[in-house]
């Protein structure tokens, strides 16, 4: 029984020890950044659920299988969460007794002064005149100001001092690595608290309210968000202006826009801000980003008794060089109660509307995406819409399915631009009166995000102290000088040696700057020839 006890002992020992080395750390993370790379190439269903759709459409035999496996929901699976922990794990127990050794390095006094000290990758040596040991020990002890220094007394009546620099390096390495955990840690914590909503609102003086989900297009939502108490905030837009150029490219957008939170909801007050691509709105602890537009035609129906309904929905914009946009807008029969009746005449007005008219005999295109000429090629359709068979369906079109089965049909088609309208075979009118811009509104919530912002500045600077700050040694021996003997002029010997703890690239400056401010600027300081093994071992000891 004791047996099986140290064995599963000494299994656990090793597991932890593979699990927590800094090789195991780097392969996990090599491994989470490769999992995130079918995320990036495969559409996800928390981003777009209709690219999703079309995946399938596209590949029905290989869409099910990268379903089982999770690729369309990757960074929600259990394989991605299963590296993330065991990233977390392996870093946090390989930095945690890093720190405790670089503690005690750090209190240790710099090693002994080697007992030849010519052996060294760098060595310095020369007799001074007229200067005795104290002299020379204290002219070392002031140029060596900044570093770690202990003294020491050697045996031939001498003295040496062990001086060491650069402990910042692997400071920098633990900030660079435990900035890296809170990173992770923020990045998750922002999925698990944070949310995002894309909303769509008329340029027309319409408001958006950060209340509910409700009133959002989609929404977006941390595992930990259940959509009740998100950030109070409203906007309202009122203008959207476009600067073009003559090719037709986009100079700039610019949001006229008024917002208010906090005190401002209670007051009913309003404070305005011009909303422009990459500087969003920051309010209430929420970012309002203006991620696209379009545009919005505006249709009356007057039916055969004088009643009239408008309608101002947003159509998708198929060509950003050119804003050549596809629709429907819909409409119920105003005044009847039987619902049989009602769905056998709703009405749809789909088709394209360009905002600057071309046309190639009766087919319309744009030319331009500014508003000089907008015209709209329409059908105009009418039976059942299918809104109440409870199936979603897009804003963007009708139900194929109702066409197909004949239970919608197309009483008209027509190129009208503003102004115009068409006749039905029943006496309703339908006429094209104008057209409103919409902004295409991003609001993101993430109360991590200053502390990511924080752990990514602290990884350039950890990244940056590890690099540039290295570890070097530098000892000098003060000894009398062996044939001075009784001579009243004082005659000393000053050695100085140095190593790099790491790469020696730039060390060798440092040490020919305090060579020559000890022994002189005619002193040779070349670096020597590489040590052999014995040399090494003496080195160490």
């Amino acid at each position: 029984m004791r047996e099986h006890v140290t064995t599963a002992l000494a299994f656990l020992r090793n597991t932890w020890r593979g699990l927590t080395s800094m090789r195991t750390a780097l392969v996990l993370l090599f491994l989470l950044a490769m999992a995130a790379l079918p995320g990036a190439l495969i559409p996800q269903r928390s981003l777009n659920q209709s690219e999703v759709d079309r995946y399938f459409r596209e590949y029905p035999e290989l869409a099910p299988i990268l379903d089982e496996v999770g690729m369309f929901e990757v960074f929600s699976s259990v394989w991605f969460a299963s590296i993330y922990v065991l990233l977390f794990i392996s870093l946090i127990g390989c930095l945690l007794p890093r720190c405790w050794e670089h503690y005690k390095q750090w209190r240790a006094k710099p090693v002994r002064t080697p007992r030849n000290l010519s052996r060294l990758p760098h060595h310095a040596e020369k007799t001074l005149d007229d200067t005795s040991v104290d002299e020379a020990i204290a002219a070392a002890r002031r140029r060596l100001r900044g570093w770690r220094t202990v003294e020491h007394e050697e045996a031939d009546g001498g003295r040496s001092i062990s001086a060491e620099r650069g402990y910042l390096r692997e400071v920098g390495n633990l900030v660079f690595h435990f900035a890296l955990v809170g990173l992770l840690v923020g990045l998750a914590g922002g999925k698990l608290y944070g949310y995002e909503g894309q909303v769509i609102v008329m340029a027309d003086g319409s408001e958006f309210c950060n209340s509910g989900t409700y009133n959002y297009d989609s929404f977006r939502a941390g595992l930990s968000v259940d959509g009740t108490q998100l950030s109070p905030f409203c906007v309202k837009v009122d203008d959207f202006d476009v600067d073009y150029q003559p090719n037709g490219q986009v100079g700039s957008y610019r949001v006229g826009m008024q917002y208010q939170s906090g005190e401002d909801l209670t007051s009913n007050s309003w404070k305005p801000y011009t909303l422009q691509v990459n500087h969003p709105l920051r309010t209430a602890g929420d970012r309002v980003y203006l991620t696209g537009n379009g545009y919005a035609p505006r249709f009356t129906v007057t039916w055969p008794d004088g009643q009239q309904r408008t309608g101002l929905v947003q159509w998708q914009p198929m060509s950003p060089q050119t804003m050549l946009s596809q629709g429907a807008t819909k409409f119920d029969p105003p005044g009847v109660t039987d619902e049989v009746q009602r769905r056998q005449n709703q009405l749809a007005i789909t088709g394209l509307f360009a905002p600057t008219a071309a046309l190639d005999g009766k087919v319309l295109s744009s030319s331009f995406p500014d508003l000089l000429d907008p015209a709209a090629a329409i059908d105009v359709m009418r039976g059942d819409l299918g809104l109440d068979s409870g199936r979603g369906q897009s804003i963007f079109g009708v139900d194929q399915r109702m066409v197909e089965q004949g239970r919608l049909q197309r009483v008209a088609r027509e190129n009208v631009r503003v102004g115009e309208e068409i006749r039905l075979d029943d006496g309703t009118t339908v006429r094209f009166d104008g057209v409103e811009r919409w902004a295409n509104l991003q609001v993101s919530h993430d109360p991590f995000q200053t502390w990511v912002l924080g752990f990514a500045v602290l990884i350039i600077f950890g990244l940056g102290t590890s690099l540039i700050i290295k570890r070097r040694r530098v000892w000098v021996r003060v000894a009398p000088h062996p044939e001075s003997g009784e001579s009243p002029a004082a005659r000393t010997v000053v050695e100085v040696g140095g190593l790099a703890r790491t790469d020696q690239a730039g060390y060798g400056e440092e040490f020919a700057r305090i060579a020559d401010d000890l022994l002189g600027a005619d002193v040779d300081h070349s670096p020597q020839p590489r040590a052999d093994a014995g040399t090494a071992r003496e080195r160490k000891s």
